[in-house]
Protein backbone atom coordinates (compact mmCIF):
# COMPACT_ATOMS: atom_id res chain seq x y z
CA UNK A 1 0.00 0.00 0.00
CA UNK A 2 1.27 3.51 -0.69
CA UNK A 3 1.90 5.84 2.22
CA UNK A 4 -1.23 7.63 3.37
CA UNK A 5 -0.97 11.36 3.02
CA UNK A 6 -1.80 13.58 5.97
CA UNK A 7 -4.62 15.99 5.10
CA UNK A 8 -6.03 18.61 7.43
CA UNK A 9 -9.69 18.10 8.39
CA UNK A 10 -11.55 21.07 9.77
CA UNK A 11 -8.26 22.75 10.73
CA UNK A 12 -6.95 19.70 12.55
CA UNK A 13 -3.82 17.80 11.54
CA UNK A 14 -4.20 14.04 11.30
CA UNK A 15 -1.04 12.04 12.12
CA UNK A 16 -0.24 8.87 10.14
CA UNK A 17 -1.42 5.73 11.83
CA UNK A 18 1.16 3.17 13.01
CA UNK A 19 1.69 0.28 10.60
CA UNK A 20 1.29 2.38 7.44
CA UNK A 21 3.77 1.78 4.63
CA UNK A 22 6.10 4.60 3.70
CA UNK A 23 7.15 5.55 0.15
CA UNK A 24 10.45 3.64 0.56
CA UNK A 25 8.55 0.43 1.32
CA UNK A 26 9.22 0.36 5.10
CA UNK A 27 6.59 0.27 7.83
CA UNK A 28 6.27 3.10 10.35
CA UNK A 29 6.15 1.98 13.98
CA UNK A 30 4.34 4.41 16.29
CA UNK A 31 3.51 8.04 15.74
CA UNK A 32 6.47 10.13 14.55
CA UNK A 33 7.55 13.03 16.77
CA UNK A 34 7.91 15.36 13.79
CA UNK A 35 5.67 15.04 10.78
CA UNK A 36 4.74 16.85 7.59
CA UNK A 37 1.81 19.23 7.82
CA UNK A 38 0.93 18.55 4.19
CA UNK A 39 2.54 21.59 2.57
CA UNK A 40 6.17 20.52 2.90
CA UNK A 41 6.43 22.24 6.27
CA UNK A 42 7.19 20.07 9.29
CA UNK A 43 5.48 20.42 12.66
CA UNK A 44 8.70 21.23 14.60
CA UNK A 45 11.69 23.20 13.39
CA UNK A 46 15.27 21.93 13.34
CA UNK A 47 16.27 23.84 16.51
CA UNK A 48 13.17 22.65 18.33
CA UNK A 49 13.96 19.01 17.55
CA UNK A 50 17.52 19.64 18.76
CA UNK A 51 16.14 20.50 22.23
CA UNK A 52 13.42 17.86 22.18
CA UNK A 53 15.92 15.07 21.56
CA UNK A 54 18.33 16.61 24.09
CA UNK A 55 21.19 16.39 21.62
CA UNK A 56 23.02 19.11 23.57
CA UNK A 57 23.85 16.49 26.19
CA UNK A 58 25.93 14.45 23.74
CA UNK A 59 27.74 17.24 21.90
CA UNK A 60 31.52 17.12 22.41
CA UNK A 61 31.40 13.94 24.46
CA UNK A 62 33.12 10.75 23.48
CA UNK A 63 32.64 7.32 24.93
CA UNK A 64 35.90 6.03 26.43
CA UNK A 65 37.16 2.93 24.68
CA UNK A 66 37.13 -0.18 26.73
CA UNK A 67 40.56 -1.72 26.93
CA UNK A 68 40.50 -5.41 26.29
CA UNK A 69 42.47 -7.51 28.75
CA UNK A 70 45.77 -8.62 27.25
CA UNK A 71 46.14 -12.29 26.52
CA UNK A 72 48.86 -14.07 28.41
CA UNK A 73 51.63 -15.33 26.17
CA UNK A 74 52.68 -17.91 28.72
CA UNK A 75 50.78 -20.28 30.98
CA UNK A 76 52.18 -21.50 34.26
CA UNK A 77 51.77 -25.22 34.80
CA UNK A 78 52.74 -26.55 38.24
CA UNK A 79 54.33 -30.01 38.18
CA UNK A 80 54.84 -32.23 41.18
CA UNK A 81 53.93 -30.54 44.46
CA UNK A 82 54.64 -30.82 48.13
CA UNK A 83 55.79 -34.40 47.67
CA UNK A 84 59.02 -33.18 46.03
CA UNK A 85 60.47 -31.73 49.23
CA UNK A 86 57.98 -28.91 49.41
CA UNK A 87 59.10 -27.43 46.07
CA UNK A 88 57.15 -26.94 42.90
CA UNK A 89 58.50 -26.96 39.40
CA UNK A 90 56.85 -24.58 36.95
CA UNK A 91 56.96 -24.96 33.17
CA UNK A 92 56.25 -21.93 31.01
CA UNK A 93 54.67 -22.83 27.69
CA UNK A 94 53.83 -20.38 24.91
CA UNK A 95 50.17 -20.19 23.95
CA UNK A 96 50.03 -20.70 20.20
CA UNK A 97 47.43 -21.90 17.75
CA UNK A 98 49.87 -24.03 15.75
CA UNK A 99 53.26 -25.58 16.38
CA UNK A 100 56.16 -25.93 13.87
CA UNK A 101 56.79 -29.38 12.42
CA UNK A 102 60.56 -29.03 12.57
CA UNK A 103 63.19 -27.07 14.45
CA UNK A 104 64.27 -23.66 13.23
CA UNK A 105 67.42 -23.74 11.12
CA UNK A 106 70.21 -21.86 12.87
CA UNK A 107 73.04 -20.44 10.85
CA UNK A 108 76.50 -21.26 12.07
CA UNK A 109 79.54 -19.27 10.98
CA UNK A 110 81.52 -21.21 8.40
CA UNK A 111 84.94 -22.34 9.55
CA UNK A 112 86.35 -21.91 6.06
CA UNK A 113 85.19 -19.95 3.07
CA UNK A 114 84.54 -21.78 -0.19
CA UNK A 115 87.70 -20.30 -1.70
CA UNK A 116 89.72 -21.85 1.15
CA UNK A 117 88.32 -25.37 0.66
CA UNK A 118 90.68 -28.10 -0.42
CA UNK A 119 90.33 -29.01 -4.11
CA UNK A 120 90.46 -32.70 -4.91
CA UNK A 121 91.04 -34.57 -8.14
CA UNK A 122 90.33 -38.17 -8.97
CA UNK A 123 93.48 -40.29 -9.30
CA UNK A 124 93.16 -40.65 -13.08
CA UNK A 125 93.48 -36.87 -13.58
CA UNK A 126 97.17 -36.01 -13.46
CA UNK A 127 99.06 -33.27 -15.25
CA UNK A 128 99.54 -34.19 -18.92
CA UNK A 129 96.57 -36.59 -19.10
CA UNK A 130 94.63 -36.50 -22.36
CA UNK A 131 90.92 -35.96 -21.56
CA UNK A 132 87.73 -36.15 -23.60
CA UNK A 133 85.43 -33.13 -23.27
CA UNK A 134 81.78 -34.12 -22.77
CA UNK A 135 79.99 -30.75 -22.75
CA UNK A 136 80.27 -27.23 -24.11
CA UNK A 137 81.33 -25.82 -27.45
CA UNK A 138 84.29 -28.22 -27.74
CA UNK A 139 82.48 -31.42 -26.70
CA UNK A 140 83.90 -34.55 -28.29
CA UNK A 141 87.40 -33.08 -28.58
CA UNK A 142 90.48 -34.51 -26.90
CA UNK A 143 92.48 -32.02 -24.84
CA UNK A 144 95.61 -32.04 -22.65
CA UNK A 145 95.14 -31.33 -18.94
CA UNK A 146 97.80 -28.84 -17.77
CA UNK A 147 97.01 -28.00 -14.12
CA UNK A 148 94.24 -27.35 -11.60
CA UNK A 149 93.35 -23.73 -10.87
CA UNK A 150 92.49 -22.23 -7.49
CA UNK A 151 88.73 -22.56 -8.07
CA UNK A 152 89.09 -26.31 -8.68
CA UNK A 153 88.55 -26.04 -12.46
CA UNK A 154 90.91 -27.71 -14.90
CA UNK A 155 93.15 -25.74 -17.25
CA UNK A 156 93.22 -27.55 -20.61
CA UNK A 157 94.44 -26.89 -24.13
CA UNK A 158 93.88 -28.62 -27.47
CA UNK A 159 96.51 -27.68 -28.55
CA UNK A 160 94.77 -25.08 -30.68
CA UNK A 161 96.79 -26.00 -33.75
CA UNK A 162 95.56 -29.62 -33.70
CA UNK A 163 91.86 -29.39 -32.86
CA UNK A 164 91.00 -25.70 -32.39
CA UNK A 165 90.52 -25.87 -28.61
CA UNK A 166 92.26 -22.88 -26.91
CA UNK A 167 93.38 -22.45 -23.31
CA UNK A 168 90.21 -22.71 -21.25
CA UNK A 169 88.76 -23.78 -17.92
CA UNK A 170 86.50 -26.80 -17.55
CA UNK A 171 84.85 -28.65 -14.68
CA UNK A 172 86.30 -32.06 -13.86
CA UNK A 173 82.86 -33.72 -14.05
CA UNK A 174 82.66 -32.91 -17.76
CA UNK A 175 85.79 -34.80 -18.83
CA UNK A 176 86.79 -38.44 -19.22
CA UNK A 177 90.40 -39.19 -18.35
CA UNK A 178 92.21 -41.51 -20.80
CA UNK A 179 95.29 -43.63 -20.34
CA UNK A 180 97.25 -41.47 -22.85
CA UNK A 181 99.59 -39.01 -21.18
CA UNK A 182 101.93 -36.28 -22.35
CA UNK A 183 105.02 -35.37 -20.32
CA UNK A 184 104.42 -31.74 -19.28
CA UNK A 185 106.73 -31.70 -16.25
CA UNK A 186 109.00 -29.13 -17.91
CA UNK A 187 106.06 -27.00 -19.10
CA UNK A 188 106.24 -23.37 -17.96
CA UNK A 189 102.81 -21.75 -17.67
CA UNK A 190 102.72 -17.95 -17.10
CA UNK A 191 101.80 -17.05 -13.50
CA UNK A 192 99.04 -14.67 -14.58
CA UNK A 193 97.01 -17.52 -16.12
CA UNK A 194 94.54 -18.05 -13.27
CA UNK A 195 90.79 -17.72 -12.68
CA UNK A 196 90.86 -13.93 -13.09
CA UNK A 197 92.62 -14.37 -16.42
CA UNK A 198 89.46 -15.92 -17.95
CA UNK A 199 86.95 -13.38 -16.62
CA UNK A 200 85.35 -11.40 -19.42
CA UNK A 201 84.73 -7.66 -19.18
CA UNK A 202 81.06 -6.87 -19.77
CA UNK A 203 80.52 -4.12 -22.30
CA UNK A 204 77.65 -1.82 -21.42
CA UNK A 205 75.10 -1.15 -24.12
CA UNK A 206 74.90 2.51 -25.18
CA UNK A 207 71.64 4.25 -24.29
CA UNK A 208 69.28 4.69 -27.21
CA UNK A 209 68.23 8.23 -27.92
CA UNK A 210 64.96 9.16 -29.57
CA UNK A 211 65.24 9.22 -33.33
CA UNK A 212 68.71 7.68 -33.35
CA UNK A 213 68.62 4.58 -35.56
CA UNK A 214 72.39 4.26 -35.96
CA UNK A 215 73.12 2.96 -32.46
CA UNK A 216 76.24 0.83 -32.03
CA UNK A 217 75.37 -2.82 -31.35
CA UNK A 218 76.89 -4.86 -28.56
CA UNK A 219 80.36 -6.03 -29.56
CA UNK A 220 81.04 -9.76 -29.71
CA UNK A 221 83.85 -11.32 -27.71
CA UNK A 222 87.27 -11.27 -29.35
CA UNK A 223 90.47 -12.73 -27.93
CA UNK A 224 93.01 -10.10 -26.91
CA UNK A 225 96.54 -9.99 -28.29
CA UNK A 226 97.99 -11.05 -24.94
CA UNK A 227 95.79 -14.13 -24.89
CA UNK A 228 96.90 -15.04 -28.40
CA UNK A 229 100.58 -14.78 -27.47
CA UNK A 230 100.07 -16.87 -24.32
CA UNK A 231 98.28 -19.49 -26.41
CA UNK A 232 101.18 -19.74 -28.82
CA UNK A 233 103.77 -20.05 -26.03
CA UNK A 234 101.89 -22.84 -24.19
CA UNK A 235 101.05 -24.74 -27.40
CA UNK A 236 104.66 -24.56 -28.57
CA UNK A 237 105.80 -26.32 -25.38
CA UNK A 238 102.99 -28.93 -25.51
CA UNK A 239 103.70 -29.74 -29.18
CA UNK A 240 107.41 -30.05 -28.34
CA UNK A 241 106.58 -32.58 -25.60
CA UNK A 242 104.38 -34.56 -28.04
CA UNK A 243 107.19 -34.57 -30.62
CA UNK A 244 109.48 -36.33 -28.13
CA UNK A 245 107.03 -39.23 -27.70
CA UNK A 246 107.56 -42.53 -29.56
CA UNK A 247 104.13 -42.47 -31.21
CA UNK A 248 104.22 -38.76 -31.95
CA UNK A 249 102.34 -38.97 -35.26
CA UNK A 250 99.69 -41.25 -33.80
CA UNK A 251 99.17 -38.96 -30.78
CA UNK A 252 98.81 -35.91 -33.05
CA UNK A 253 96.13 -37.70 -35.08
CA UNK A 254 94.50 -38.92 -31.85
CA UNK A 255 94.23 -35.36 -30.48
CA UNK A 256 92.93 -34.06 -33.80
CA UNK A 257 90.10 -36.63 -34.07
CA UNK A 258 86.66 -36.34 -32.45
CA UNK A 259 85.30 -38.84 -29.95
CA UNK A 260 82.03 -40.55 -30.88
CA UNK A 261 80.12 -43.69 -29.96
CA UNK A 262 78.78 -46.06 -32.58
CA UNK A 263 76.17 -48.79 -32.30
CA UNK A 264 76.80 -51.49 -29.66
CA UNK A 265 79.42 -49.26 -27.97
CA UNK A 266 78.88 -48.40 -24.30
CA UNK A 267 81.19 -46.04 -22.38
CA UNK A 268 80.96 -48.01 -19.11
CA UNK A 269 82.36 -51.07 -20.94
CA UNK A 270 85.19 -49.21 -22.68
CA UNK A 271 88.73 -48.68 -21.50
CA UNK A 272 90.09 -45.27 -22.30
Amino acid sequence: MPETKVKPKDGKVVRPKPGTIKANGKKSYGNPRNYDLGTGVYRFSRSKMYHKKALWKFMGKKNPKKEKPKKKNFIEKPIGGEKNGGTRKVILTRKTASYPTCDRIRRHPAKKCFKDHKRRLRPALTEGTVCIVLAGVHKGKRVVFLKQLGSGLLLVTGPYKLNGCPLRRINKIYVIATSTKVDVSNLKIPDDINDDYFKRIKNKKPKKEEGDIFVAKKEKYKASEKRKTDQKEVDKQVLGAIKKMKDAKLVRRYLGSMFALHSSQYPHRMKF
